[in-house]
């Protein structure tokens, strides 16, 4: 397989056995991306990827396939998978990229190996002592970038700090939001609330070169009011689960009210479109995946659950942050903090 250079697509290693639905729907998703000009490697069962390549057209679109021998299921423990399954298909795809032979990572696997593959195999950017996933949740307005929510449990105030440096070039440059406003998550607007985490890192951010607003609480999250919330990964993912659990409630209580009478249907059938767009704008698949922020390289986790279009929209993602050098412009930002970020952390990977 040819090394990868500037002057060819982006090409995106694809964690083909990852995910509740393995090929059958990674697949599918990884050639509706070659269809718009990204480079795709498939790593998995080669039999069981080509089976499900055999079923699209896909001439004339680069992608190739990388067999190996080993899938890292979803209740395998990180470390576990690190040691004993050296063959899998996240560890596999993630030496790729290392080697040169892929400019980034998407995976629906196991999200602990995905990051613990992300971080030992490929490595930190210089100064980032923690990479964090940042999510991209839907709100009134915009997305809204909630970082950490899953890869950091405790966080220390200079590791909140660069999870808002990192998830300010993300909205720059992968989003597009051109001067993205960023608060630190708290149990009230004032400054001076929260535990000592909290309003040490507030300290740290008002410092810093971002346009810090301060603190937001958890309602504030979806009004659209601010792009990045920046919380330690235990609080995050909590915030993250709790919101996609009430989406979910909120679908099947309206879909039963709506059902309840034949005037209730007669208006559903009225407001079908408006329903149909209130569906694509809290579907997780329009976002894609969370990235992994703070590596030397791009990956990009996956819901488990992942659809074809979330598996496209998470390459789509990988490939922007390869074409407009996210991860280039992410070095950049944490080595300008650098001073405020210094504080050894002896506890780091």
């Amino acid at each position: 397989m040819p090394r990868t250079d500037d002057t060819r697509a982006p090409r995106i290693a694809v964690d083909a056995m990852g995910g509740d639905f393995g090929p059958g729907v990674v697949v599918p998703g990884a050639v509706s991306a070659a269809r718009e000009g990204i480079a795709i490697v498939l790593v998995g069962d080669e039999a069981k990827v080509r089976a499900e390549l055999d079923k699209l057209d896909t001439k004339g679109l680069d992608i190739e396939i990388v067999h190996c021998t080993q899938v890292v299921e979803m209740d395998d423990k990180p470390a576990d998978a690190l040691r004993r399954k050296k063959d899998s298909s996240i560890q596999v795809a993630c030496r790729l990229v290392k080697e040169g032979q892929a400019n980034g990572v998407v995976s629906a696997g196991n999200s602990g190996a995905s990051v613990a593959c992300g971080m030992f195999v490929l490595g930190r950017i210089p100064g980032v002592q923690r990479p964090a996933l940042a999510g991209i949740l839907p709100t009134e307005k915009n997305p809204v970038v909630l970082i950490d929510v899953g890869a950091n449990v405790d966080s220390k105030p200079q590791h909140l700090l660069q999870f808002g440096l990192m998830a300010d070039v993300l909205a720059r440059h992968v989003l597009g939001i051109e001067d993205p406003s960023v608060g630190i998550l708290s149990i009230g607007e004032e400054e001076g609330k929260g535990n000592a985490a909290v309003r040490e890192a507030f300290d740290l951010l008002k410092r810093s070169q971002l346009r810090f607003i301060g603190n937001v609480e958890g309602r504030d999250i979806f009004t659209g009011e601010v792009d990045i919330v920046v919380c330690d990964g235990f609080v995050g993912n909590v915030a993250l689960k709790l919101s996609e659990g009430l989406a979910r409630s909120l679908s099947r209580i309206l879909k039963d009210e709506l059902k309840s009478s034949w005037l209730s249907m007669l208006g559903t059938l009225l407001s079908f479109g408006a329903f149909k767009r209130f569906k694509k704008i809290v579907d997780y698949a329009e976002y894609g995946g969370a990235p992994l922020l703070g590596l030397r390289d791009i990956v990009i986790v996956a819901h488990g659950k992942s659809n074809e279009l979330a598996i496209t929209n998470c390459i789509r993602m990988a490939a922007t942050s390869v074409r407009n050098n996210a991860y280039g412009h992410l070095a950049e930002g944490v080595a300008a903090h650098k001073g405020l970020a210094d504080k050894p952390d002896r506890t780091a990977a």
